[in-house]
């Protein structure tokens, strides 16, 4: 008796299924372990930071000594994240396995001198550059190397952040505005699940957020007809100050190029203008990764969670501190700085229209990311994943119309656009 056609195709797609779930678990792995690393490192250097207040002055030697050294031997690795996604898009001669080393120690010079910075760039790039290296050993073709450098984008942003979920979506999400690709979804599941999983059993503990919901027992909040309101008005402004964090952080990167033709000069001036900025603003606070600080009354992403917590202001600060460090050359990533922004932006708006602090504040942390990297429904599991449930109704409203107003631009250049915002 002939097979049916219906086993004719599942047997073929239970095979690749399996050799590409085979090939993501030791991407996980080697993920997973340099985030840990990674993570344990930034810990240990912040807190040096914090005890030697005078390494600020600093900065501009580190970024001299990081641009040279992407100058003299980065190659191709200067280009970044944007270099992985390009080789997603067209997979090629693969991600260098150079990358991993130079941005792993790239970042930890910025926050050592206090650049405003944060990590997953460094994680995506150290996932990517790791995945190629090992589709290279097993000399995998192109159309599985593609696979493997989703895989690994998805294991660095899951493990870094402890949200193996939206680190999953976020990988097939990023890459094209408007097209989520599910070819690769079960790879990239298992491979941000095990990097989640390995970076926690290397002892790594990620900063837990809390948003409470009064004395309700319920699964998900009431729907609040006034507060939904408040929600879709903060959207609209965590959505325009996403694109306009995107927008100056690209006009003044060209700007540094335009102005300083050597490149390693660019973070010297670039960290010039931190330190500056630092005695402008009166304050430490908008320094490095900004999660915590050891001082109880410091404006943090931690305190932005609490009434008092942030100024009016701070989140304009951040981002002022984050575009010069960024766009002169220091390497990190913009997610954490931006979830500072956002969480702050929050915090602000929630005091100015009578809403709950931690809520907004957990809205402005998601939106304002979901703007900027236009990925909407990453961003919003990854608010379930980190606050809960119960408001996931309110993180989707967010999320999505901060996208809907963040134009087609984003923090990635090598993104591209298949289906536009708006006709």
């Amino acid at each position: 008796m002939p097979r049916s056609p219906h086993l004719r195709e599942t047997f073929p797609t239970l095979r690749l299924v399996a050799l590409e779930t085979l090939l993501a678990v030791p991407v996980g792995l080697l993920a997973g372990s340099a985030s840990a690393l990674f993570l344990w490192a930034l810990d240990r250097v912040t807190e040096t930071r914090w005890q030697n207040p005078w390494l600020l002055w600093l900065l501009p030697v580190g970024g001299f000594a990081v641009g040279w050294t992407y100058l003299k031997i980065g190659g191709k690795a200067a280009g970044g994240t944007n270099l992985v996604f390009d080789q997603i898009h067209a997979p090629g001669g693969g991600v260098p396995a150079r990358i991993a080393p130079l941005v792993l120690i790239g970042t930890l010079v910025t926050h050592l001198g206090g650049g405003s910075a944060g990590r997953e760039g460094t994680a995506i790039q150290m996932g990517g550059s790791l995945a190629s290296a090992f589709g290279r050993l097993c000399r995998i073709d192109a159309a599985h190397l593609r696979v493997l450098l989703m895989a690994g984008v998805a294991a660095g942003f899951g493990s870094v952040f402890g949200t193996p979920l939206a680190g999953a979506i976020f990988a097939l999400e990023v890459l094209v505005i408007g097209r989520v690709r599910y070819d690769a979804l079960i790879p990239v599941l298992v491979a941000s699940t095990v990097g989640d999983a390995t970076c926690s059993a290397w002892g790594i503990h990620h900063a837990l957020y809390h948003i409470g919901i009064g004395n309700s027992t319920a699964l998900h909040a009431a729907l609040d007809p006034l507060l939904m309101a408040k929600v879709v008005g903060a959207a609209l402004l965590f959505g325009l100050v996403s694109r306009f964090f995107a927008e100056i952080t690209h006009a003044l990167q060209n700007a540094f190029k335009r102005l300083v033709a050597y490149a390693p000069l660019r973070p010297v001036f670039g960290g010039v203008l931190v330190i500056a900025l630092v005695y402008i603003a009166g304050t430490r606070d908008y320094l490095g990764i900004g999660v915590s600080s050891p001082d109880p009354a410091a404006i943090t992403l931690l305190a932005s969670f609490h009434i008092g917590g942030a100024t009016t202001w701070s989140w304009a600060w951040k981002l002022l501190f984050t575009v010069v460090t960024l766009a002169s050359g220091f390497k990190g990533g913009e997610v954490t700085p931006l979830f500072f922004i956002g969480a702050t932006l929050g915090h602000a708006l929630a005091l100015a229209v009578g809403a709950p602090v931690d809520l907004f504040a957990g809205l402005g942390f998601i939106a304002v990311f979901a703007g900027a990297t236009n990925t909407p429904l990453a961003c919003t599991l990854m608010g379930v994943e980190l606050f809960g449930a119960h408001y996931a109704i309110y993180f989707a409203v967010a999320c999505w119309l901060a996208y809907a107003l963040s134009g087609h631009s984003g923090i990635y250049a090598a993104q591209r656009l298949d289906v536009p915002k708006h006709s």
